[in-house]
């Protein structure tokens, strides 16, 4: 009975432990969104986040170590022959690097189905991806 009583607490304490692990990388997502959500459009007077290009949903991060994070941000071009989806990318990856405090990998892919030349354009079909250390955003 004891050893049941025992294996129980374990899992409970793991349980709580991916639990926070879990809510602090959502915490993570929602920092991440707060800084792109407002980034222009190229095109257009209105932001990423007006536009539906960017959502809470299209961010998602996993740790990686000890304050170093793996950021994936799927966006949605605003039509299907978007000609400027590698700048929205740059931009995206820029405002990220100035902004972010903590050190981070990132991956940026245009959600699949959203652009009509993925399979052709290299952009499309690629991620725009590197590692930053943490900075300030200015």
């Amino acid at each position: 009975m004891e050893l049941v009583s025992v294996l129980l607490n374990r899992a409970w304490r793991l349980t709580g432990l991916s639990d926070k692990r879990s809510r602090r990388m959502e915490e993570k997502a929602l920092e991440v969104y707060d800084v792109i959500r407002t980034i222009r459009d190229p095109e257009k007077p209105n932001t990423l986040e007006e536009l539906d290009v960017v959502t809470e949903k299209c961010v998602e991060v996993q740790e990686l170590g000890d304050d170093e994070y793996l950021i994936i941000i799927r966006f949605s071009p605003t039509v299907p022959h978007c000609s400027l989806a590698t700048l929205i990318g740059l931009c995206l990856q820029v405002k990220l690097q100035r902004c972010l405090p903590f050190k981070h990998k990132l991956e940026i892919y245009i959600t699949e189905g959203t652009h009509s030349t993925e399979e052709d354009s290299e952009c499309a079909s690629s991620s725009f991806c590197c590692w930053s250390e943490a900075s300030k955003c200015v």
